[in-house]
């Protein structure tokens, strides 16, 4: 993100700050846990106190794994510290929620959102939609167009995809496409039959299409957009049956010490500033009326397919389980 945008969203959120300035602002210390990358999560952090200057927020970032076992550390220790969680996926937001770990936030607004990317019970909010699509080197023959494309003589041996038993975007995308009546179970088998190769995350596909080891791939969308941007020979397609997406959803605990700056907090995540701060930084933003970043199509154009995170956390292992028959562990 330019200086001067990021100028700008700040100067957007101090007159915000300032519309609303007959309202008791909060105040005190906020503590985030995210996963976000260090820069993106500081940034958010910079947005937010400029528009809640009496707040000070300290911030731990790691993956979701490790902020997680920091988090079940402090649960069993009796003293968890954060009062917001901003991390990757609403799978985990929802083992959260059945454990009574988390905080609704009724007077919430989302509207502007789609129904199926928020808790409507409140206890979770999408900030960003993080789709994984199909990336293809562009020296092959072949451009797909569709999940099915995958399947052409032309891919055989030549695909590469993150495994969901250590990507929580693959584990997304794998109940997503399972789940797909035109796709299914079947979907995958012929996936493995065609010689895909599941394993690692999403950067190791990534180098894999871009490197010409493997000339197609399924990975989250920011990572070929912007290696295509800077110039890397790769391709991005958002496939005719739709997309997976991840979320990194934000949340308040149930123990949060300041839960009123929490509040605040998942409001301005959630406000207009708050998603031209997502897009600002190279991610589809969850609100559908705010521009995509440069790359990606409009947001009316990307067609998400149906996910069930509380279905997807109840048959979590079964899945796993199946795709490890499938493709080994």
């Amino acid at each position: 993100m330019t200086r001067m945008t990021q100028a700008r969203i700040i100067g957007a959120a101090l007159l915000a700050a300032m519309a609303t300035g007959a309202q008791a602002d909060p105040s005190g210390t906020l503590v985030l846990y995210t996963s976000q990358p260090n820069a993106d999560a500081q940034q958010t952090v910079d947005a937010f106190t400029a528009a809640h200057p009496g707040v000070e927020v300290e911030w731990f970032r790691d993956g979701t794994t490790n902020v997680l076992a920091k988090l079940e550390a402090e649960f069993a220790a009796g003293a968890p510290q954060p009062d917001v969680l901003l991390i990757a996926d609403s799978v985990t937001m929802e083992g959260m929620k059945s454990q009574g770990r988390l905080m609704a936030h009724p007077d919430a607004d989302i509207s502007a959102y789609d129904p199926g990317t928020m808790d409507p019970e409140k206890f979770w909010f999408s900030t960003k939609l993080i789709t994984t699509g199909i990336v293809y080197n562009t020296a092959a023959d072949m451009v797909p167009t569709s999940w099915a494309d995958l399947l052409a003589p032309e891919a055989e041996n030549q695909i590469a995809m993150p495994s969901p038993l250590t990507s929580g975007a693959a584990t997304i995308h794998m109940v997503s496409l399972t789940g797909h009546p035109d796709l299914g179970w079947e979907y995958y088998e012929s996936l493995a039959d065609q010689g895909a190769l599941a394993q690692g995350g999403n950067g190791g596909v990534q180098q894999a299409v871009a490197g010409g080891e493997k000339l197609y791939g399924m990975v989250v969308d920011f990572l070929p957009i912007r290696a295509a941007a800077a110039g890397a020979p790769v391709g991005f397609v958002f496939p005719e049956e739709g997309v997976s997406y991840v979320t990194e959803p934000v949340a308040i605990l149930s123990s949060a010490a300041n839960p009123e700056a929490a509040k605040a907090f998942v409001d301005f995540i959630l406000s207009r500033e708050g998603q031209e701060l997502a897009a600002a930084q190279g991610y589809l933003p969850a609100h559908p009326d705010v521009t995509p970043p440069e790359g990606f199509p409009p947001r009316s154009e990307i067609r998400l397919l149906d996910f069930d995170p509380a279905r997807a956390l109840a048959e979590d292992q079964a899945n796993k389980l199946r795709f490890t028959e499938m493709f080994g562990g």
